[in-house]
């Protein structure tokens, strides 16, 4: 009981922290509105010219688009949460601290960044995909039950980024500079989640590929959960199977430098 009120208490301070920054939360709400428009006709255009692209009609094709644009943030798809903090403490030697604190490393960071998701899922996620709805033709359900799936599917692909992100940040131990991690996490995260395009559309091999990788947990799960285009059972359990996978791949790289590496700067 006092580990779940530490980390609890730990959530809510990632919450309150990113609750402070009013002004940044509303540039953030009108960034991603802007940029879900242009997608929107973007998608519009393509898919008059290829109806049914990927098993989707033109409004579940905008309904992606506003889900895509409510959880690139909350779900830190492109990066952007956690992981800088984590990568410059372990670059000034600032994790020693961290490691001597009586919690465990990785679900203090876990706790901290669900907190922050979140917030970024209330405070700027919501308003534009409402905006959306309101100004473009979407497929949503009537159904309470499929939103509830949407969200318990939301909160798995949370966990799921954060066992990558984790694994990206740990990487510093070995690596002088962790820009270069960074930059290969933003990619493969809008690449491979559906952020660019769904990944229904990618035929063939690369299809099967990119829809069997952790990424496609963060968007086109939820997406086709939201939109009754997959089981939910079956998308819980294949994020539950990855982020278990990947919370264990992070603990184990977590002892490996724990114990082998020597802390820079410290």
């Amino acid at each position: 009981m006092g580990s779940a009120r530490l980390y609890g208490a730990v959530a809510a301070g990632g919450f309150r922290r990113y609750a402070t920054y009013r002004a940044a939360t509303a540039a953030g709400v009108f960034t991603n509105t802007v940029f879900g428009v242009i997608l929107v006709y973007t998608y519009l255009a393509l898919w008059d010219e290829r109806p049914h692209l990927g098993g989707y009609d033109q409004a579940q094709a905008v309904t992606f688009v506003w889900l895509g644009q409510a959880l690139l943030v909350a779900l830190a798809i492109q990066g952007g949460g956690f992981e800088n903090e984590l990568m410059e403490r372990i670059r000034t030697g600032e994790i020693a601290i961290d490691l001597y604190r009586p919690a465990d490393l990785q679900l203090w960071w876990l706790a901290s960044d669900l907190g922050r998701s979140l917030f970024q899922l209330l405070g700027r996620g919501v308003i534009p995909f409402v905006l959306g709805a309101l100004f473009f033709p979407v497929a949503l359900p009537d159904d309470p039950l499929t939103w509830l799936a949407f969200l318990v599917a939301v909160m798995l692909g949370a966990v799921v980024s954060f066992g990558i992100r984790y694994l990206v940040a740990l990487s510093a131990f070995w690596l002088l500079d962790g820009k270069g991690m960074l930059q290969l996490l933003m990619i493969t995260g809008v690449f491979c989640s559906g952020m660019t395009l769904p990944l229904n559309v990618f035929p063939g091999v690369l299809g099967e590929v990119v829809r069997a990788l952790p990424w496609s947990a963060l968007l086109q799960l939820p997406a086709d959960v939201l939109m009754g285009k997959a089981d939910p059972l079956d998308a819980y359990a294949f994020a539950a199977a990855w982020a278990v996978a990947l919370l264990a791949a992070g603990r184990l790289l977590q002892s490996a430098a724990t114990r082998r590496v020597v802390v820079q700067g410290g």
